[in-house]
């Protein structure tokens, strides 16, 4: 029994035209499903893209925001609204001290009903203070996120907040109920907030969505 020619010892088709193994130009290759003129799809490198994942099907998966930037952004927030508390602080204590000299020596007549309605206005002026920065933080995090996906912070560092489906813009709907939430969370002295902002860690979902993010539809990722 023959198992070929001598040169072909294993009774393998010999045809000048056709290599061992190798898919020839023309013909389908292997591991990639054929487009028609036999030219493998383009996508599906990188990331799979899942339906309403921002970037479209097929298109480039978003860079996750790292929690490092998400807390860098938060911080520079946060001094940019240091400096307007204590200027408010500032200006709400020495207007109180100007009206407290105003009451004259101890113990001189009507002193003492003076001071008293001193600390009043002390007290109703920082209530005011503190309206004036819900105020101040509503229409810097909402208006900047709503319209421009970032505040201050972001721009600093890079980020962006999208829709998690469309990867556009929150609008203003969505970047007020993601601004709501940790804003309530900080009536019981901030721990709400804290919570609300260290949540991404726990979200297994892979796109590091805080709860504020989750119910506003929205996801923090890089430029």
């Amino acid at each position: 029994m023959s198992f070929g020619s001598p040169n072909n010892p294993y009774g393998a088709p010999q045809d000048p035209q056709q290599g061992y193994g190798y898919p020839q130009q023309g013909q389908p290759g292997y591991g990639y499903p054929q487009a028609p003129g036999g030219v493998p799809p383009q996508g599906g490198y990188g990331y799979p893209q899942q339906p309403g994942h921002p970037g479209g099907a097929g298109g480039p998966a978003p860079r996750i925001a790292s929690m490092g930037r998400r807390f860098g952004a938060r911080l520079i927030d946060g001094v940019v609204f240091g400096i307007v508390y204590t200027i408010l602080i500032v200006a709400g204590a020495v207007s109180a001290f100007n009206s407290a000299q105003d009451c004259g020596d101890p113990g001189s007549l009507g002193y003492d009903s003076c001071i008293n309605d001193a600390g009043s206005d002390m007290a109703s002026k920082l209530g005011a203070v503190i309206g004036v920065l819900w105020i101040i933080s509503l229409l810097y995090e909402w208006l900047m996120v709503g319209l421009f996906g970032r505040t201050l912070g972001k721009m600093a560092v890079g980020l962006h907040v999208v829709n998690a489906e469309t990867g556009a813009k929150p609008g203003l709907g969505k970047a007020f109920i993601r601004w709501i939430i940790p804003t309530v969370g900080s009536i019981a002295c901030g721990i709400g907030a804290l919570l609300v902002y260290l949540s991404p860690f726990w979200d297994k979902s892979g796109r590091q969505q805080g709860w504020h993010d989750k119910a506003a539809g929205t996801m923090v990722v890089m430029n």
